[in-house]
């Protein structure tokens, strides 16, 4: 996958969506799901129910661009989240990780640095 600044924040719808959906229909979800702008540069995924497609949409200055990946087999992994949860953020190494089928729930995650202001959470 390419590589992403971290400016790009990730937001992963958690319901499972119709693929069939287009980019004005993903958009708004975006807006009424994740409740976030369509237009900022940032990653919006979205999963099928069968969890063996994904749709990624984005804004580049233009108009919107949709990556769309089909697994021939096996379904892709989302970390787990509490019930009621709409959407999630994800950073882009995770990204990565859950497209190429690695499940985050098993993953060790060990400690980098950050500054101050920019903590991540504690394990």
């Amino acid at each position: 996958m390419m590589g992403l600044p971290a400016s790009v924040r990730i937001f992963v719808a958690v319901a499972p969506v119709d693929m069939r959906r287009s980019f004005d229909a993903l958009a708004g979800m975006v807006e009424h799901v994740v409740g976030q702008n369509p237009r900022t540069g940032h990653l919006f995924v979205f999963f099928s129910r069968h969890r063996d497609r994904v749709k990624v949409l984005f804004w580049d200055r233009s108009g919107f661009c949709l990556l769309y990946k089909r697994l021939e087999k096996g379904t892709f992994r989302l970390p787990i989240v509490p019930k009621d949860t709409l959407a999630i953020e994800l950073v882009s190494a995770d990204l990565q990780l859950i497209l190429e089928g690695l499940d985050l729930d098993y993953a060790a995650r060990h400690r980098r640095y950050a500054t101050p202001g920019n903590r991540p959470p504690r394990n």
